[in-house]
């Protein structure tokens, strides 16, 4: 069995003041994930990301990166990572050529072979028009994409995102994923934290919930989901109703004379539904969740959680 991508064992971070970050967090991912580490501000993700790409001291802990101790072997750790982190740090007064070919340099990448990928990464990302545009002339989600290029141009196996959408619009914000998931598809692993959760539920296959610098979760992403015990779905009608379907054992109410809400408890089969629609000869055109899945589920566990520390 071959190596996790990451693999972190009692991962602590206490500050000089006291404060403890991180609380003996453990977490595998494996190679291929598209894996999301989900969390409120100030829960720990930023710590635990800051930990993995050296930029924050750990307390305790270990961190292996490809079966590499991150400790020991920093250099052979980090060079198996991408990162794109929340804040800008790109240079602002080189070209975007510059920015990759520079970066591929300090990876020892050669010049053919970086010429090579700027160009491909330039493309893939929409940017070749802008090559020879010096980064502070760059649009916010422009700076975006540039990141990502630059945290791939070395073709490293793991790419960090720490909250790589935030201020993006949603037309740059599905591109930047269409192109991920691509990667990832043909073998790149990816670490996800976001406040947009969304993108955790329809990206990711597994994921890891933490809660003032502890774990409170870690599952698969369907597993995940299948906790819910209830969902309320919002079903779009073809035409009005004009009468009461009788929906056996759903609770549901008219948003409009086109749109009905009905609540969906864990283990009941939604062919009962568009059975009794059909008995009323109400086509159904679409339908969907009334609120992010994942959201209600993240605020249930941390809520229990957090009920279970008072008592």
């Amino acid at each position: 069995m071959s190596q996790p991508a990451i693999s972190i064992t009692g991962l602590s971070k206490r500050y000089h003041n006291g404060f403890e970050a991180l609380k003996n967090v453990d977490l595998t991912v494996n190679k291929g994930d598209f894996y999301a580490l989900l969390g409120p501000n100030g829960a720990g993700k930023s710590t635990t990301i800051g930990i993995l790409t050296s930029l924050v001291n750990r307390s305790a802990g270990e961190v292996l990166i490809d079966g590499i101790d991150l400790a020991r072997h920093p250099s052979l750790a980090k060079a198996k990572l991408g990162v794109v982190p929340q804040e800008y740090n790109i240079n602002i007064f080189e070209t975007c050529w510059q920015i990759l070919m520079n970066q591929a340099a300090f990876y020892g990448v050669s010049k053919p072979v970086a010429q090579q990928r700027t160009i491909q990464l330039l493309k893939q990302l929409e940017l070749w028009d802008k090559r020879n545009t010096i980064a502070g002339n760059l649009s916010g989600g422009m700076k975006r994409r540039l990141m990502i290029a630059r945290a791939l141009v070395h073709d490293p196996q793991i790419l960090i995102l720490d909250e790589p959408t935030a201020g993006v619009d949603v037309e740059i914000r599905q591109s930047m994923w269409r192109f991920l998931v691509e990667r990832n598809k043909k073998g790149l692993t990816v670490v996800l934290t976001t406040h947009y959760l969304e993108e955790a539920e329809s990206l990711c296959n597994r994921v890891a919930i933490i809660d003032h610098g502890k774990i409170v979760l870690e599952a698969t992403m369907r597993d995940l989901l299948s906790q819910l015990e209830q969902e309320v779905l919002i079903f779009y009608l073809e035409k009005p109703m004009r009468c009461d379907p009788k929906i056996q054992g759903f609770s549901y109410s008219m948003i409009d004379d086109h749109t009905l809400e009905i609540e969906v408890k864990r283990g009941q089969v939604l062919n009962e539904i568009f059975a009794a629609l059909n008995r009323c000869d109400i086509p159904v055109t679409s339908m969907r969740n009334k609120a992010n899945r994942l959201e209600q589920l993240f605020m249930r566990l941390v809520n229990k959680k957090n009920a279970s520390e008072v008592v």
